[in-house]
């Protein structure tokens, strides 16, 4: 019997990104589901079990993201996942990967709170990871996401063990209105770096 495809709940594809989530030309691809219940959530449509946009096989997507092919090759760009949690949805990202032409990169853009498994099924095939800390602190990340962040940080040292990885890594350090300040960010900074994070994007929420 012929092994059948993985499907996954998507809020989106956006196509044609230039510098914004990885290198050359990109599509956006945004699963479902978060574990998270952030404050001021980008895309909230992603905790709507009604707000699901389409359930799409990991074949269907690779022909509809082969449209994008001509792109991808002349900029080395690829498909980046993000969402919603997309390390939530490791298995579909694994099968999709095996199936894609193995010039496209694939990035990620993740808050790593996620089971380690996932981490570890996705790892051999990501270029680059775009890894939202939010905050060190554990308090101001509860307070902002409702979550533990024990996992995510143990899951970026596991991450950071491995060799060239700060070459992969660009860590997203918020300035959350009404949650952190400067000095948290310089704080998580500082504590990041010790971890072997070089890479850095510090900006401000607008809310």
């Amino acid at each position: 019997m012929e092994k059948q495809e993985l499907s996954a709940p998507f809020i989106g594809i956006v196509r044609h990104r230039l510098a914004t989530d990885g290198k050359g030309v990109t599509t956006l691809v945004a699963f479902h589901s978060c574990p998270l219940r952030c404050k001021y959530c980008l895309n909230p449509q992603c905790l709507d079990p009604e707000k699901v946009w389409r359930t799409i096989s990991t074949g269907d997507l690779l022909n509809e993201l082969l449209l994008d092919n001509l792109y991808f090759l002349a900029t080395g760009g690829g498909v980046t996942f993000g969402g919603g949690e997309p390390l939530l949805r490791s298995e579909f990202i694994d099968e999709f990967c095996r199936m894609k032409p193995a010039e496209w990169k694939v990035n990620i853009e993740t808050s790593l709170n996620v089971e380690r498994h996932h981490l570890e099924r996705v790892m051999p095939h990501i270029n680059e990871y775009f890894i939202d800390i939010k905050d060190t602190n554990p308090a101001i990340y509860k307070k902002y996401t409702t979550r533990d962040n024990t996992q995510v940080l143990d899951n970026l040292r596991w991450l950071m063990s491995h060799d060239r990885m700060a070459e992969k890594v660009i860590v997203r350090l918020p300035h959350i209105p009404n949650h952190n300040t400067q000095a948290d960010i310089d704080r998580s900074r500082a504590m990041l770096e010790e971890m072997g994070v070089k890479n850095f994007d510090e900006f401000d929420y607008i809310v």
